[in-house]
């Protein structure tokens, strides 16, 4: 059934504030939840940190101070709202297992836009990146294994495989080479809009995940590939945000924001498997709505447009969280040796390239790389998924009884 959430009428705003104790949500169970309910947890948590910050961002340019006050009422429901959602992840989880969940959103969600994304040139762009952050799971599941001595599978629930992917090492490019040409506001669809503000909502909040837990741990190759990966997601930040048309108007922005709040979170409503989550996501969204018609208020009143005029009549098909290991196997067989420059991609390592390269390593190798051979060292293998059987040395060592 189609869903238009310019047709329907949220919780009033005055009625959104909710006490201690209706903040006070219940965790899902770490050993028991749907790897992907933890998913859609952490994307709305990027998704809520996006838009407190673009939010805030609006109010230090603003002069006006109505408009000023009542997107300071909203950005204090978006705080709740993102409290409320982070607040469900298990805090017996430790900072690695938290990771390798984050890295899971990376892998799934922009394979799955990848796949639904109708532009080329951003299908490209996501399917770039994927290879990137399905190498950090990898690179992350063999420090989890050296660190806490468990397997990664549990936590992605085997939705997910374990393997490398374009080399964390070759990652690293010279910050021009992170910039792609924008989609034209005038002419991109409304879904590859939501599509581009998604997944670097979700990135950011990486991003700003690694900026903060990485000196959490006390293991030098931990604290190490934190930093390493960070930077990577530095460059992934840089990369989506530049697809988005810097000509769109804040309002178009702000009303991009409430429309994509409330298409995510009636996607996982109507996907969440955990019912007390998806009573959150269900009453989160009318509260959406209730933002969204604001903020279309706000547009016509102060941006002199109609935001039917750039908005999707109804929803898309619901944003979901599913396996992509054979669409991902194939990017591995046909775009694993991708580097970009300029705003294109190329197969072969050019000049910038490989000065940053040089810059970088400093003639050692990078933690991601000493990262498996310490796993090797330890146990004699590096840890991935085995989908064609057991690792050939695992087998040997398990028969002998090592």
């Amino acid at each position: 059934m189609s869903f238009n959430p310019l047709e329907h009428k949220g919780i009033p705003l005055d009625r959104q504030v909710r006490n201690w104790r209706e903040l006070d949500v219940e965790p899902v169970d770490p050993d028991r939840s749907d790897p992907y309910t933890k998913c859609r947890i952490i994307t709305m948590n990027g998704i809520e940190v996006e838009a407190i910050m673009f939010s805030h961002h609006f109010n230090r340019i603003c002069p006006d101070p109505d408009i000023k006050r009542q997107m300071a009422e909203v950005r204090y429901i978006e705080q709740q709202q993102q409290k409320a959602v982070n607040w469900l992840l298990p805090g017996q989880a430790s900072v690695l297992e938290t990771t390798i969940s984050y890295e899971q959103v990376a892998v799934d969600l922009t394979a799955w836009i990848a796949r639904m994304e109708p532009d080329a040139y951003l299908q490209q762009a996501y399917e770039f990146g994927v290879l990137e952050d399905f190498d950090h799971l990898y690179r992350y599941a063999n420090l989890y294994e050296m660190i806490e001595h468990r397997k990664a599978e549990k936590i992605v629930g085997e939705l997910t495989e374990i393997m490398p992917g374009r080399p964390t090492v070759a990652e690293h490019r010279h910050p021009a080479d992170n910039l792609r040409d924008p989609y034209d506001k005038n002419k991109a669809q409304p879904l590859s809009k939501l599509h581009a503000l998604t997944v670097m909502s979700a990135e950011q909040q990486t991003m700003n995940f690694y900026m903060n837990v990485g000196p959490m741990y006390m293991e030098p190759i931990a604290r190490q590939l934190y930093q390493e990966i960070g930077l990577i997601e530095e460059e992934h930040v840089t990369h989506y945000e530049s697809l988005v048309d810097p000509g769109e108007t804040w309002w178009e922005r702000l009303v991009n924001h409430e429309y994509n709040e409330c298409y995510l979170y009636h996607s996982f409503m109507e996907t969440e498997t955990d019912p007390k989550v998806k009573a959150i996501w269900e009453l989160h969204l009318n509260m959406e709505l209730e933002h969204l018609r604001l903020a279309c208020d706000l547009m016509r009143r102060y941006g002199g447009r109609d935001p039917e005029s750039i908005l999707a009549p109804e929803l898309p098909p619901p944003v979901t969280f599913e396996p992509n290991k054979e669409y991902l196997r194939e990017l591995l067989a046909t775009q694993i040796d991708l580097t970009t420059l300029g705003a294109g991609y190329v197969r072969e390592a050019h000049e910038r390239f490989e000065k940053m390269q040089q810059e970088l390593m400093g003639g050692e190798k990078p933690p991601s790389e000493r990262v498996i051979d310490e796993h090797r060292e330890a146990f004699g293998y590096e840890y991935r998924s085995e989908p064609e059987g057991p690792h050939p040395v695992r087998r040997l060592r398990e028969t002998a009884g090592v």
